[in-house]
């Protein structure tokens, strides 16, 4: 499992994570050194033994109530979406006794929240960043089915993914920095430009879409009659089956060359890692139900939330699973359904979960050691 990991983080060299060999070709099989910027060197033993593998802990989890938590802007500010006391309480009198819900920037130090987007008699939540942090893809819900949105944050414009040739936006991803992309309610997907050019897009105009993903020139999709990942090759036009069945969620690791599928058959749901070509499979975990699905930009960490029947008993909790070691580490317990993302270090986590009343989250702070 070891060699296999590093190999798949090696191949992601310009980030955060460089792996390289030792100095001596005595040394050269019997370890590795981890050098990440601004920390020092971390010497790991890889002679087969558990002695000198990296462990993850965790070293304090802080909580905030009645807030969701959905993406980091840097270290110290995340994307937040709560309930705006500044405006009138909702018209829709299921929701009268609730307030319209904003989008904030947040300062974990400072503690303090600045306003980015308001709408009257609107919930506006689950924003996401562009990879160049300079526009927000987030859905607005006021009566009906929530409409995609995305914001330019300098100029505080924003246009609504919906209308035209697409009749609207059934989901929405960020594919890179400019450009998003998902499942059109007309049929077959869509792309959008952060400009406001919205587009199906072809080569999947006839199907009925679920999941949409874009990872490099490639299309990964499921229809509404088969949950079979299908892969559409942007380049060539060509489509063929990755050969796994009742896939319900796709995740791309950093470099996009591997892929997080997660898989249902109604009573038991699998994580698998493979190659992006759908080869080389390996669970990495089971449960009755999945979720939380999310890769560290360093390359290393994957965290998820599990629910499981253990002798009669369920239990519930979130895990990351470390891509050197191959093994998968407790953060928290009673977690479910949980939505989650990594601070951009790879050393902070924050989950988020709806309690049946209100939603919760938390950030998770990681420490990373060496067993002895």
């Amino acid at each position: 499992m070891m060699k296999k990991t590093k190999t798949a983080i090696m191949g992601f060299a310009a980030a955060l994570l460089v792996l390289t060999a030792a100095c001596s070709a005595e040394d050269t099989n019997s370890r590795v050194i981890i050098k990440e910027p601004g920390e020092t060197i971390t010497v790991i033993e890889d002679d087969g033994k558990e002695t000198g593998e990296p462990d993850v802990s965790v070293e304090k989890i802080e909580p905030f109530e009645n807030v969701a938590f959905t993406d980091w802007i840097d270290e110290e500010t995340v994307i937040v979406s709560k309930e705006n006391t500044s405006l009138d309480k909702m018209k829709l009198e299921e929701l009268s006794d609730s307030y319209p819900k904003s989008l904030y920037r947040y300062n974990l130090k400072t503690k303090q929240y600045e306003l980015i987007k308001e709408q009257e008699n609107a919930f506006l939540g689950d924003a996401t960043l562009s990879s160049d942090k300079k526009h927000l893809l987030y859905q607005l819900f006021d009566l009906g089915d929530p409409v995609y949105h995305v914001l330019n944050l300098e100029t505080l414009d924003s246009f609504a993914i919906s209308g035209g040739t697409i009749g609207g936006a059934v989901s929405a991803k960020w594919a890179d920095g400019k450009t998003i992309i998902g499942a059109a309610y007309s049929g077959g997907a869509y792309t959008a430009s952060t400009s406001g050019s919205i587009a199906p897009l072809a080569g999947l105009d006839e199907e009925a879409l679920v999941i949409v993903e874009k990872i490099n020139d490639k299309i990964y999709y499921t229809t509404q009659t088969d949950e079979s990942l299908m892969v559409l090759n942007l380049t060539t036009k060509e489509k063929r089956s990755l050969g796994m069945d009742h896939v319900y969620r796709v995740v791309s690791s950093p470099d996009g060359n591997q892929l997080l599928v997660l898989q249902t058959n109604g009573t038991k749901s699998k994580l698998i890692l493979s190659d992006a070509d759908g080869k080389n499979q390996e669970t990495i975990a089971e449960g009755t139900e999945l979720g939380g699905v999310s890769w560290s930009l360093d390359q290393r960490m994957i965290a998820y939330s599990e629910k499981a029947d253990v002798n009669g008993t369920t239990i519930k909790g979130l895990y990351v699973y470390d891509m050197l070691t191959g093994k998968s580490t407790s953060l928290a317990v009673d977690v479910d359904n949980a939505v989650t993302a990594w601070s951009p270090s790879g050393k902070a986590l924050l989950y988020t979960e709806w309690d049946g009343k209100q939603t919760n989250s938390n950030i998770v702070h990681l420490k990373y050691s060496i067993q002895k």
